[in-house]
């Protein structure tokens, strides 16, 4: 891996109950976390292929990791979404040559498929700060019941000079949902928007 990974967190997420109504079956969240090192920390890069070829490898490795917490099949994974937080020293546009060119197609074979784009955030703060990671449906990117999201925080990350990549999938979507909208039952899952 041409990443410097110096930390890797997995959290799994599980909701029993919303407003005193059960949650039938659960409402599920997985995330895995790589904190690696920003190899362009404290410098202008015009080139940021390196990055974008970490993107690739941490497509697979977390999509991996977080399919593996859920502990169900590739197939039953119904909602993704990606995001990083970069260091001090780096800025946004590192956080983009990671999660948008190749990221995402490792990720899709993790989830098997992922018809729909893949939600995604970064930003740039300090250790401690909670990174959100927008979700929606991997095959259709209509089914607002999907439409949620998971908070990760790692109190040592990142450092100055480190970026926070982490990838999200749930097995639902959120609990009780009730806004309407395209029912996860009625995905054609063509166009990655119905």
């Amino acid at each position: 891996m041409s990443a410097n990974i110096r930390k890797l967190v997995v959290v799994v997420d599980e909701i029993l109950t919303e407003m005193g109504q059960p949650v039938s079956p659960p409402t599920r969240r997985a995330a895995a976390v790589a904190v690696i090192e920003n190899p362009f920390a404290g410098r202008y890069e015009a080139d940021l292929e390196p990055l974008m070829a970490i993107g690739e490898e941490l497509g697979d490795l977390l999509g991996r990791r977080a399919v593996a917490a859920l502990g169900v099949a590739p197939s039953q994974v119904e909602s993704y979404g990606k995001a990083a937080l970069v260091g001090e020293n780096g800025e946004l546009e590192h956080a983009a040559a990671i999660l948008h060119p190749r990221l995402g197609k490792p990720l899709r074979a993790a989830v098997e498929r992922g018809a729909a784009l893949v939600p995604s955030s970064k930003k740039r703060s300090g250790m401690g700060t909670p990174l959100d990671i927008p979700l929606g449906h991997k095959d259709a990117a209509y089914v607002r019941s999907h439409f949620d999201g998971m908070e990760v925080r790692i109190n040592d990350a990142p450092r100055a000079g480190e970026i926070m990549v982490a990838v999200a999938v749930t097995d639902s979507g959120r609990p009780l949902p009730r806004v309407g909208g395209l029912t996860k039952d009625e995905v054609k899952g063509e166009d990655g928007l119905r």
